[in-house]
């Protein structure tokens, strides 16, 4: 068991845990929707991909995107994922991200879907 995201307190007043499997999307999310430079010991972790819903969408811009996540979720979760696959969209003041993937040593494969309201 893990410590799950975000950090809460289960029915008994524990620090609440997860599964393996939600952790691995959990650690996804939280690279997905931190910012660089938020965390101070780690000023390149995280994506940006808040930003993205303020450009002008394109298809030039949703293809340099889904390529910076790609790369992102590589460097700081290459060794717990096998990334097959990244998709994000914004619609209007909505971010949609899809990602597939396989968890490094069980093999098996996933997709999670991750939604955030324009910050």
């Amino acid at each position: 068991m893990d410590i799950d995201y975000p950090l809460h307190l289960d029915a008994q007043g524990g620090t609440a845990l997860t599964s393996a499997g939600d952790h691995v999307r959990d650690l996804i999310e939280q690279v997905l929707f931190t910012s660089p430079g938020e965390r101070v010991n780690r000023p390149h972790f995280g994506t940006g991909l808040l930003q993205m819903v303020f450009l002008p969408s394109s298809e030039p811009l949703a293809a340099a995107t889904q390529a910076a996540v790609a790369a992102a979720l590589g460097q700081w979760l290459g060794d717990r994922i096998e990334l097959h696959g990244v998709e994000v969209v914004a619609r209007e003041s909505t971010l949609e991200v899809t990602v597939r993937y396989a968890e490094a040593g069980s093999g098996e494969q996933r997709v999670a879907t991750f939604t955030r309201p324009s910050p």
